[in-house]
């Protein structure tokens, strides 16, 4: 191919590189210009276009882009017309994208005038639904470049496996403290998560988190003729040894894989029952409707592909898929990549001081703002929340605000006054939440009262906090008591802002159990609040008598 400046009196055949526009009418590139055409030309006073020729072993855009993609297109694709050197692939079915990367790059490695773009492999794809482009960047391109592309290009050739029609069974296990809400909330997600893709949700048992209960329900369902048994228990899957492999062990099944680098979905599980059909034991992450390593594998079965243990350990490039963590945009629910995301990131926390109470235990004395080793106590709180990655600091102020407020002088702390402070502990946790950033995934509310939490308790909290692996509200423990602070997702700002009176949010954790988790700690700051004389003068001789 010819390329450069030609005399328009050379031009006849050449096809024009750039747009002319002549009076009223414009020739547009790629226009291959007619004797008529260089006469306008000529009238306008254009003495010369840059334009290309041809030669002998030149293919034409078009029919280049046509080649090309008749080799690359498979099973149940069909391609479109060619139109300025390109050609789109579409699906003709629902179904997996089956792409094969090396041998992509190897037909995009040919030469830089030919590219292939594709969407990810494995992809769920729709009917009518593009599933790659191909372009030829010049106007022409040699015949031999063509030939080694479309040899490549039948290598890397694109198919789409059609989802095919299968009766799903689901087991879900039980524990005494589960809320039936939440196995009901799972089938609706499992029906949203399979229907769409043609087949259906059979039949479904629920049982307790036994081996030999789940033994039995996998029995059952394999005699009903359940082409897919899903597996979900009311505890994580921990251990090819643990209840659910266990069960399909006993059922005379077998596991061919546990684990995936895929985050969420970490902890899934595959094997095969007795008659050969597959049985997936599910990761906790699977009661959501957002995209998580079991739906990759889904994708996968349902189109009839074959999944090995390499190719679930081929899913890392790519596999971390979590949305900020309480705040989740919509995924790509159908499809791996098909919709933009957000990239995870660490959880936003602020921090609530609660420090407007009246300290009534403690006869005249302000516990807030007593000594300890030469500090207010608040001041204390403070600096130890300051020093963990909880930002920003919000302290609610009532009783004496001004003598804490001077207690915490000179620190990056945003104060928020209480003038209900008298009527309970309620109306000081209403105003701290609502202080919250609208950025901010969640919040830790702190006590002013509990000078012994250390910075790395706070930050322990903000590690355990992942509202989309069930943990949106986590809660510090020692020697199995419950204790302070607690640190709350977003999701549950409206629950608490509904609290009145002297109280916390203590009911909102009992009635939450699905999202609560409970992080150990060493120690017993977590559980130590100083609410009267006794305990404060103890705490005063304590810290004395160490140095700390």
């Amino acid at each position: 191919m010819k390329f450069g400046d030609i005399a328009v009196d050379d031009a006849e055949g050449a096809i024009l590189v750039h747009r002319h526009r002549v009076g009223e009418r414009s020739f547009k590139k790629g226009r291959q210009l007619t004797e008529a055409d260089l006469d306008q030309l000529r009238q306008a006073g254009i003495e010369s276009v840059i334009a290309v020729r041809l030669e002998p072993d030149d293919i034409g855009e078009d029919e280049a882009a046509t080649r090309v993609a008749a080799a690359l297109t498979g099973k149940g694709l069909t391609a479109s017309a060619a139109f300025t050197g390109r050609v789109n692939l579409y699906a003709e079915t629902a179904g997996v994208a089956k792409i094969d990367q090396a041998a992509l790059h190897r037909a995009n490695s040919v030469d830089e005038a030919v590219t292939i773009a594709t969407i990810g492999p494995y992809d769920v794809v729709k009917p009518k639904q593009m599933v790659a482009t191909v372009k030829i960047i010049p106007f022409a391109v040699r015949a031999s470049v063509v030939e080694s592309c479309c040899a490549r290009a039948k290598e890397a050739a694109i198919h789409v496996a059609p989802f095919k029609t299968f009766s799903f069974g689901l087991i879900q296990t039980t524990l005494a403290d589960t809320k039936p809400s939440i196995p009901e909330k799972t089938v609706t997600v499992v029906r949203d998560r399979i229907e769409p893709l043609g087949s259906r949700l059979a039949h479904e048992i629920r049982c307790g988190h036994d081996a030999g209960e789940v033994t039995g329900a996998i029995q059952e369902l394999t005699s009903r003729g359940c082409d897919f048994l899903l597996i979900l228990g009311a505890s994580a899957i921990l251990d090819r040894r643990d209840v659910v492999p266990s069960a399909i062990v006993r059922a005379g099944g077998h596991i061919d894989h546990f684990g995936m680098p895929v985050d969420p979905g970490n902890l899934l599980l595959l094997g095969r029952g007795a008659n050969g059909a597959p049985v997936i034991g599910l990761p906790s992450c699977a009661r959501s409707p957002k995209l998580n390593g079991f739906d990759w594998v889904l994708h996968r079965l349902m189109a009839g592909l074959e999944l090995t243990a390499d190719n679930i350990m081929a899913m890392g490039a790519g596999g971390l898929l979590k949305d900020i963590p309480s705040r989740p945009l919509p995924r790509a629910a159908a499809a791996r990549g098909g919709e933009a995301r957000d990239v995870a990131r660490a959880p936003r926390i602020a921090a609530i001081i609660l420090a407007a109470g009246q300290s009534r235990r403690m006869g005249d004395t302000n516990k807030l703002v007593a000594d300890i080793d030469g500090a207010p106590m608040v001041t204390r709180v403070a600096d130890q929340v300051l020093a963990s990655q909880a930002a920003p600091v919000i302290c609610v102020l009532g009783h004496e605000a001004d003598r804490v407020r001077a207690a915490l002088a000179e620190r990056d702390i945003t104060f928020v006054d209480n003038p209900d402070y008298a009527q309970g502990l309620s109306t000081s946790l209403k105003r701290g939440i609502a202080a919250v950033p609208e950025d901010a995934d969640g919040a830790l509310v702190s006590l002013g009262d509990m000078p012994q939490v250390a910075p790395d308790v706070i930050d322990r909290l903000i590690a355990a906090f992942d509202p989309i692996e069930g943990r949106a509200i986590c809660v510090p423990t020692a020697d199995g008591q419950r204790g302070n602070p607690v640190l709350w997702g977003r999701d549950f700002f409206e629950e608490i802002a509904e609290i009145t009176g002297d109280k916390g949010a203590r009911e909102i954790i009992d009635g939450h159990p699905e999202s609560t988790v409970e992080v150990d700690m060493t120690g017993e700051g977590v559980l130590l609040d100083i609410d009267e004389p006794e305990a404060l003068a103890a705490l005063q001789g304590t810290r004395k008598a160490t140095g700390s």
